[in-house]
């Protein structure tokens, strides 16, 4: 078999295979107790504070389903187009493993709460393309092993490891896309954006933070190659707990080159899980993928079946909100802005940002403006989110209403904007610190432009010979005069009236 270091180019790939993708992505429910038990689900307490006899599984212990995880779980159903069971059912995976104290997992296996949905997701040209939802199933997460003493965190080479049950039994929605065919080359670009959209209507929901980064919302990268012209789907690997939306592009990209690699040089693709390493871009070996009997699936004795009543189940359809890709058509539409531009604002996550300010008082164009200039250039110099500065929407709105009125102009905006990231305040009190206000006073204004008048004569002939450009030097003089505090339109006005010339 071909190594994992071993690939073809992604073009020679492309050119005599199709790749076939399969998405599972898991998402923790924002519950307030786990899914079985009334354990908190608070992040942050100390290892194995938040367990009770239910989710670690002891005798006698039974478990009670939470309502509200199963609220949740209907509303992404419904966001995914999915129908929603009229009756379904929990079943144990019956599996051993040091994170599940139980030794099975309480899911669900042929009864899903949600099924055949599909979601439309936008690729960065504007083209829309379709994916077609398997499943969402409710089920409870595992707890958090720990392995110390190796080099690359995992099992392989530890010395020992460490195992926090708080995290067991947390409220967890499995949705698993249908084969994903026919994106070709694009397929990494349709994972990503699939993933994408995904989080984002997960969060407009209000179920889940569905923060990748802190394994809120993790996906299981599944890929296949068929070769051009076949129609029996290929071997495939499944690349395990991916947590950004770079690294599940990264990933599929990387297992069609390694497929391909494999496929020409006569071996054959093994069917296993795999580990993604971020700091590499490659993915290595895990196990042999296990089957659905190896799970020994069977109904959960000790669980009712769930039967969302119709009524309800059409309730919720009603107060779901404006969907992600719904809203962003409305916004790039009243906003004027191409796919492009938008698809900007959504790459730097300046999408919610702008609208929080634009709700406070700014106009579309001003707030764009400064998420995606000046703040956006501090975000990337300092390595943040935007959404991380020190800053909010209503003190950026506060500094565009201040250039509005003519107490600010951008330069000095940008120093306001500056001293609130640094923590000097809000946008008056640094205003007011670091004395950054326009000059308006009209005599100071009147003072400043016949000192720079006097200070440059031959400018000024210039001017009045009717070379009207020249007057930017003056202007310029002005303006370092009044440290950049006055308004550089108004001084050109002063100066072309003082130098008898007209603009036109």
């Amino acid at each position: 078999m071909t190594t994992t270091t071993d690939l073809v180019s992604y073009e020679d790939a492309l050119a005599a295979y199709d790749p076939v993708m399969g998405l599972e992505v898991h998402v923790e429910l924002g519950t307030k107790t786990k899914m079985f038990c009334g354990c908190s689900t608070a992040l942050g307490a100390e290892p194995n504070t938040q367990t009770c006899p239910v989710c670690l599984g002891l005798p006698g212990a039974l478990p009670v389903v939470n309502a509200t995880g199963v609220e949740y779980a209907v509303k992404i159903g419904l966001a995914l187009n999915c129908e929603i069971a009229e009756w379904c059912r929990f079943a144990r995976k019956n599996y051993f493993y040091p994170d599940m104290p139980k030794n099975f997992q309480t899911s669900q296996y042929d009864e899903p709460i949600a099924f055949n949905g599909y979601l439309d997701v936008q690729l960065e040209d504007g083209e829309t393309f379709r994916v077609e939802i398997e499943r969402a199933h409710m089920e409870e997460d595992t707890g958090k092993s720990t392995h110390v003493g190796g080099a690359t965190g995992r099992i392989h080479g530890a010395s020992h490891s460490l195992l926090d049950y708080n995290r067991a039994g947390i409220p967890l929605i499995e949705i698993v896309t249908k084969p994903i065919t026919g994106a070709g080359e694009r397929a990494p670009e349709v994972a990503k954006a699939y993933v994408r959209e995904l989080r984002e209507l997960i969060r407009a929901l209000g179920v889940s933070e569905a923060r990748m980064e802190m394994g809120q919302m993790r996906c299981d990268v599944n890929l296949s190659l068929m070769p051009k012209g076949a129609d029996k789907l290929g071997t495939r690997s499944e690349t395990k707990n991916v947590n950004s939306l770079r690294s599940v592009e990264r990933a599929c990209r990387y297992e069609i080159q390694r497929h391909a690699a494999v496929l020409s040089s006569g071996g054959t693709v093994v069917q296993e899980t795999r580990h993604f390493h971020e700091d590499t871009g490659t993915t290595t070996s895990g196990r042999v993928k296990e089957e659905a009997e190896d799970y020994r699936y069977f109904p959960e004795p000790d669980l009712v079946p769930v039967a969302p009543p119709r009524e309800w189940v059409e309730e919720l359809r009603a107060s779901l909100p404006e969907l992600p890709l719904v809203r962003r058509n409305r916004l790039r539409e009243e906003w004027g802005l191409s796919a492009t531009d938008m698809q900007a604002i959504l790459n730097a996550g300046a999408l919610d940002l702008i609208v929080a300010t634009i709700d406070a008082g700014a106009d579309a164009a001003s707030a764009r403006k400064w998420w995606m200039g000046e703040l956006a250039r501090n975000a990337n110099e300092s390595g943040k989110a935007l959404d991380e500065l020190a800053i909010t929407p209503a003190q950026v709105a506060r500094v565009t209403e201040l250039v509005a009125k003519g107490d600010l102009n951008d330069k000095l905006a940008r120093q306001v904007i500056e001293g609130v990231l640094a923590g000097e305040g809000t946008p008056d009190e640094v205003v007011e610190k670091r004395g950054l206000k326009v000059v308006s006073d009209e005599g100071a204004l009147t003072a400043a432009v016949d000192e720079a008048i006097a200070g440059n004569p031959a400018i000024a002939d210039k001017v009045r010979g009717g070379k009207v450009a020249a007057a930017g030097a003056l202007v310029g003089a002005v303006m370092k005069a009044t440290r950049g505090q006055a308004d550089a339109a108004r001084v050109k006005e002063l100066i072309l009236e003082k130098l008898g010339v007209s603009e036109g």
